[in-house]
């Protein structure tokens, strides 16, 4: 079936998929007067050609819809909370959902069914979490004019998409600037996923931190895979059993940063006498963790509430500062980093 030209109506879906205008009009509003096989022919219309509709009339709650693709952890908890407790500030109701990654940001492919969701659902707004849409969705979003505002996008964010997130660049280079300072100069980074904007400026800072003082990163130093403890336990098992081993780590989130430190644990070294970890984000994993992690400070709920008021913003039509926004970072300085040769160990 080849795209419908121009704007799509309900009449112009009709026509394509063979039945009456009422007919699209009961499929959309999800009456049960319809049969299967009509309501997946005019729903594999609507999919094909990214039809959204109109947007209702505001109904007596404005919702905004928040979305997260992934597994929730410490991170995402913190920016939800900053998220509703901005959305109650302004008397607005937040819906959360989980949406799967999609497999291609710049497919060609139909706009997900939830898109059209969200517009006859009369949201006023979507806010994602580190979320990567495709362009067919973007496209289906702008058309219905609901304004979308991504905290930490997946991907580096496009010019026409509002964002929202940190100082990271900054963020990697005061955290390896401690790590230097204390003496080390055997550093190892263990981050996110390597397509991640948000890694991908944490490790820029991190590089330029050691290029600064001459100090090499080998590639065994470097260990890219997911914001999860298992990735940390994982990339410090493979760092702390090489020959010539580092003296400290950057973490690209607390959670990594914990499962490094697990991995120094089982191979009997302490935390930070033999090896220095430093986290990002400053959750309460961090405040948890034993010792209490150094860590890079994210204002994680400020970061959340930040998106809700832009998107806000966008959706009455007032203009915003900034289609980027990036709040600034803060080194916590707590227990897991010490000075290089404080161990014998360490200086082995």
């Amino acid at each position: 079936m080849s795209p419908l030209k121009g704007r799509v109506t309900l009449a112009t879906v009709a026509g394509s998929a063979g039945v009456s205008v009422a007919t699209v009009s009961k499929v959309l509003n999800g009456r049960s007067d319809v049969s299967a096989s009509t309501r997946a022919r005019v729903q594999d219309v609507l999919e094909k050609h990214g039809y959204v509709g109109r947007r209702p009339e505001p109904v007596q709650h404005e919702t905004v819809e928040l979305f997260y693709q992934g597994v929730l952890n410490s991170y995402s908890v913190e920016v939800i909370q900053g998220v509703l407790d901005a959305g109650a500030a302004a008397g607005v109701e937040v819906v959360l959902s989980s949406r799967p990654p999609h497999p291609s940001r710049h497919s060609a492919g139909r706009a997900a069914p939830w898109v059209r969701d969200l517009i006859a659902s009369g949201r006023r707004a979507a806010v994602g979490i580190t979320s990567e849409l495709s362009d067919a969705d973007l496209a289906a979003l702008s058309r219905a004019r609901l304004p979308l505002v991504i905290i930490d996008p997946a991907d580096v964010p496009q010019p026409d998409v509002t964002s929202v997130g940190s100082t990271n660049f900054a963020g990697g280079m005061s955290a390896t600037q401690h790590l230097l300072d204390l003496g080390h100069r055997r550093i190892g980074y263990i981050g996110g996923p390597p397509t991640s904007a948000c890694n991908q400026a944490r490790m820029s800072g991190f590089r330029s931190a050691m290029d600064a003082v001459g100090a090499e990163v080998p590639k065994d130093y470097i260990w890219l895979s997911n914001f999860l403890y298992d990735d940390g336990l994982a990339g410090g098992s493979m760092m702390l059993d090489l020959p010539d081993r580092p003296t400290a780590i950057f973490a690209g989130c607390d959670e990594i940063a914990v499962g490094v430190m697990e991995a120094a644990r089982a191979r009997g070294l302490r935390i930070p006498d033999d090896l220095s970890v430093i986290g990002f984000d400053d959750t309460q994993v961090a405040r948890h963790a034993s010792p209490q992690l150094t860590t890079v400070k994210q204002p994680l709920r400020e970061i959340g509430a930040v998106a809700v008021r832009t998107a806000l913003q966008l959706a009455v039509g007032e203009p915003i500062a900034s289609h980027h926004v990036e709040l600034a970072t803060t080194l916590i300085v707590r227990g897991s980093a010490a000075p290089h040769g404080l161990s014998s160990v360490a200086a082995s």
